[in-house]
């Protein structure tokens, strides 16, 4: 009675304006570069990567997850400035403070404890970023994508009041739950 695996992940998504802007720096990149990977997903910060969870269970998931989170303080963090992993992923940086490093680092306990999901090395070794080009350059254009980032020069200092749980549907990444924070 084993029923259909879905791909989930857990993340901040910021609020409408600074989603603007983001996913109009991805729709240049697209423009300019021909890079669409990153816009499969809404901007957004990962908190959980990526795992698989049965869709019979997702209303259960779900519960779970707002029964944790709403326990939760609302915490600011500010994007600035633009970082890579290799030459394969640009994103914008995230100065976080303290309280997301716990919150991430409670989350990763809840999920392995209480969820059964196992831990990937990005949930240990936690790097928060806005991804906005990953996996499709082309030979010799990452150099030239960065600058491109850089002036864009997207800086915001958000309030993060929310998290949401994506899942993967036809290629694409959705949000199918928000949790609210404490204000």
């Amino acid at each position: 009675m084993s029923g259909k695996m879905g791909k989930y992940f857990l993340a901040i998504v910021p609020d409408e304006q600074t989603c603007e802007k983001v996913t109009l720096l991805k729709e240049q990149l697209r423009e300019s570069f021909g890079l669409k990977y990153a816009l499969r997903s809404p901007p957004h910060i990962t908190l959980k990567m990526p795992f698989v969870h049965n869709e019979k269970k997702e209303g259960e998931l779900i519960k779970a997850l707002q029964v944790y989170i709403v326990k939760e303080d609302a915490f600011p963090l500010t994007v600035r400035g633009v970082g890579s992993f290799g030459n394969r992923v640009a994103f914008l940086k995230v100065k976080y403070p303290p309280e997301l490093k716990l919150f991430q680092q409670g989350l990763t306990t809840f999920f392995k404890r209480n969820l059964k999901k196992n831990l990937e090395l990005s949930d240990t070794n936690y790097h928060p970023h806005l991804t906005v080009a990953f996996k499709d350059f082309k030979k010799g254009q990452f150099s030239d994508v960065m600058e491109f980032v850089k002036q864009a020069g997207i800086k915001e200092s958000l309030l993060i009041h929310q998290v949401s749980l994506l899942k993967k549907v036809d290629g694409r990444w959705l949000r199918i739950a928000d949790f609210k924070l404490i204000n």
